[in-house]
């Protein structure tokens, strides 16, 4: 056989799927449906790990914190910028104030001028929030006028909340963390950080899950339409053609089906790539020119798919015997053998079987053996699933007329039964391995804040020129504060702190009346006007030793630097009869050690020196009253920094692996069903004929669609068993790669078997209404 005739052949069979009539291109555009809603999603994967970097270099690109010790001089090339992050019901807002101190100052990403004072540029989405109904409190939080919009390059995703204002006399506040003097926006000397193993297996784990069930579904694709093909290839044996060149035209039909769906598939990513640029999906947007697939993967797709079209079909095919006569399929097929679809998750397991135990600590994982041994595992669901049907039909008893037309149908078809339920079993086994991942690591990136949620709901930290009365009344009088626990906090030390060497000695200092006093330290009696030094435990050494009668100490200013040193500094001379007192945790979890001061006690040179801590205890049950209590911290000072209190904190980055994952398994299941119904349709109208015969010998409709769901039901039933076996058995062995103990999240297994049930049954019921119209009796009539 030369190659030449191969390719007339395949190209015959090219012809016959867009020129062999009604049925030939239905066929054609079934397949190329299918193909293409996975051809999209599989470019969308590729396109992903550019999303991920650029999204990672436009948040680099715009970061604006010193990375020096000493910040930088005014000068006509620096800018002084304030962090206003806030919260808007549940959704981020990054806020900055701006405030160039010349005109060479650096302009950040996606600004072409700085905003001037009382003015602001904001997000696209940020201004269509502004300008809705609900953003009433929002407008009063961020109350400067809109003149412009923040450009792509400044915004790390479509949907991105952001706005810079311009300030005023912001570098007075440098102290504080959230206020900074640059020359130049970005991370002069970005250093990688050490890569994290288990971080890294689940980076894998999770690309290799979601496009598994992608490739599975491209696979059954090709095979759509497959019995009607087969008689359409009979009737070449009677004209001459041999078994191996019918092959051929099949292994060419399905591959103008698969070039079909490459086209189809780039243009449903086209669409899809506009669409992304418009929605957020678990708190993750992107621009639409982030997602440009890598010309590598998007070429190795285009030719991976026709590739695979043509050899799944010869495979498929390899037992079929096609006559000038029929297509020898409806006899009694021959018994699958087991042995050889055990190899596959055998040889899974011994890929990974050398990684048991490995954990964190003894270097990365095998990225080679990691990927090899997951799919291995996945694909042997398609390989056993066929196999565990056929079996498990060939054994159900009889029932009533639905029943027993469905069993008929699974024994006489079991493969087609097993090949449309293979995507969803290997989405759901992977669903269900990665939860267990995910669930038995979660502690090692998830840590307690030891915040007190009982005591107090949210944090307000207060610049210290914010008066001390006057702001404790304006969060009392707040709606939805049930009680404000205020606390002013600065250090004493014993040396001038802008001296060459600084204080040897240092403490805390906090001010605050009895009953916040009371939340810090276990008072003998207090009344204002009283000090106390707390006790020199391990969280203050140097409070007892300073407690010293006549000893002078020196406050730290708000402000940092030789050049903003005042011209006097601030100290207190410590009186006799300081009293003792025991340190207790705080709201925060922490305790605290030095002096303690009533607002009476405070040395007057010391009021504007402290800035405020102030715990908020929010009743929950007022609509916005986060909001509110925002809404007042801008009011009080826009630099201060409301925090809402949570009981634990997660890491960045698992978290967002974990949110990509969500996301990534939305899109799965959404292509898989669509999928599926294009599946169930094509099976349908093959069955169209029959369908109608059975109604016009008076079988009843609604039986028939009892049948149709028993079809669904019975191999999607043996599908989730199968992967459930096969994700605990994956989720156990990836559990004992990074050496954490086995444990099974019952919870998460069944609403991942029952998501993958979900969209069967939502396929299943779209598919009732076409079925309806396939049984009348014009369904008989023929050309």
């Amino acid at each position: 056989m030369s190659l030449r005739q191969s390719s007339r052949d395949l190209g015959l069979g090219v012809r016959f799927a867009f020129a062999g009539g009604r049925e030939g291109w239905m066929r054609a555009v079934l397949t190329a449906l299918g193909v293409g809603l996975g051809v999209a999603l599989l470019l969308l994967s590729t396109a992903l790990p550019n999303a991920i970097s650029v999204r990672h270099d436009r948040e680099q690109a715009r970061l604006d914190w010193s990375f020096t010790e000493e910040p930088p001089t005014a000068a006509d090339n620096t800018v002084v910028i304030a962090n206003t992050d806030t919260t808007f019901r549940g959704k981020d807002v990054r806020g900055r104030l701006v405030e160039p101190e010349g005109p060479r100052a650096p302009l950040p990403p996606g600004l072409s001028a700085y905003p001037a004072k009382g003015e602001m540029l904001v997000s696209p989405a940020l201004k269509r929030l502004l300008a809705s109904d609900g953003a009433k409190l929002l407008r009063e939080r961020i109350p400067y006028r809109i003149t412009g919009t923040i450009g792509e390059s400044g915004l790390i995703g479509s949907q991105e909340l952001a706005y810079y204002a311009g300030g005023e006399g912001l570098f007075a506040h440098e102290a504080g963390s959230n206020v900074s003097r640059l020359t130049a926006f970005g991370n002069p000397n970005p250093t990688p950080e050490a890569p994290d193993p288990v971080l890294a297996l689940l980076n894998i784990v999770v690309i290799v899950m979601l496009l598994m069930p992608v490739a599975v579904f491209v696979a059954a694709a090709v095979r759509f339409g497959g019995e009607r093909r087969d008689r359409r290839l009979a009737a070449l044996r009677l004209v001459g053609a041999d078994g191996r060149m019918t092959r051929r035209i099949a292994a060419g039909e399905a591959m103008a089906g698969a070039l079909l769906g490459l086209v189809l598939g780039a243009g449903f990513f086209l669409v899809g790539r506009q669409v992304a640029g418009s929605v957020e999906v678990m708190g993750i947007s992107v621009w639409p020119s982030y997602l440009n697939p890598s010309p590598l993967l998007a070429a190795l797709v285009a030719v991976a798919v026709p590739a695979a079209a043509v050899l799944v079909t010869l495979f498929a095919l390899r037992s079929v015997v096609i006559e000038p006569l029929g297509v020898v399929r409806s006899a009694k097929p021959t018994r699958r053998r087991l042995w050889w679809r055990l190899v596959l998750p055998v040889a899974g397991l011994a890929m990974l079987y050398p990684m048991l135990g490995q954990g964190r600590s003894n270097g990365s994982f095998n990225e080679y053996l990691v990927t090899g041994g997951v799919m291995l595992l996945l694909i042997g669901i398609t390989a056993l699933l066929p196999w565990l049907v056929e079996r498990c039909v060939a054994r159900l008893g009889s029932g009533g007329v639905a029943w027993q037309l469905a069993v008929r149908r699974l024994q006489l078809s079991s493969g087609t039964a097993a090949r449309m339920v293979n995507g969803i079993a290997v989405a759901v086994a992977g669903a269900i391995a990665l939860q267990m991942l995910f669930a038995g690591v979660d502690g090692q990136y998830t840590k307690s804040t030891a915040q007190d949620l009982s005591r107090a709901q949210m944090q307000v930290t207060v610049p210290a020129d914010a008066p001390m009365a006057a702001t404790v009344e304006k969060f009392t009088d707040t709606k939805g504060v049930r009680k404000v626990t205020a606390v002013w906090e600065s250090y004493l030390g014993d040396a001038s702190w802008n001296s060459e060497n600084g204080p040897q000695l240092a403490a805390e200092l906090t001010v605050g009346d009895c009953a916040a006093l009371r939340e810090v330290a276990k008072l003998p009696s207090c009344k204002d006007g009283d000090r106390f030094v707390l006790d020199g435990s391990e969280y203050s050494v140097d409070g007892p030793k300073m407690n010293v009668p006549g000893k002078m100490l020196y406050i730290e200013s708000p402000t940092s630097g030789p050049a903003s040193a005042p011209e006097k500094e601030a100290t207190w001379t410590v009186p006799a009869g300081i009293t003792q007192v025991r340190s207790i945790e705080d709201p925060t979890g922490s305790r605290r050690g030095g002096f303690l001061m009533t607002p009476a006690a405070l040395p007057k040179d010391f009021e504007g020196m402290v800035r405020g801590e102030l715990y908020l205890s929010i009743d929950q049950s007022v609509p916005d009253a986060f909001e509110y209590a925002r809404n007042t911290a801008a009011a009080v000072n826009p630099l201060a920094d409301p925090t809402a209190w949570t009981a634990s904190t997660t890491s960045d980055k698992f978290e967002s692996l974990r949110t990509g994952l969500l996301v990534g398994a939305i899109c799965v299941l959404l292509l898989i069903g669509a999928s599926l119904l294009v599946a169930q349709l094509e099976q349908l109208r093959e069955r169209r004929k029959l369908l109608s015969s059975l109604v016009a010998f008076g079988t009843r409709r609604r039986t028939l669609g009892l049948s149709v769901l028993w079809q669904t039901a019975i191999p999607i039933t043996l599908g989730l068993l199968l992967a459930m076996a096969v994700g605990l058995t994956l989720g156990a062995i990836l559990l004992k790669m990074t050496d954490t103990p086995v444990g099974i999240d019952w919870s998460s297994v069944l609403s991942m078997t029952g998501a993958g049930a979900a969209v069967v049954l939502v396929v299943t019921l779209l598919s009732l209404p076409p079925l309806m119209r396939l049984m009348r009796p014009d369904g008989l009539r023929t050309e």
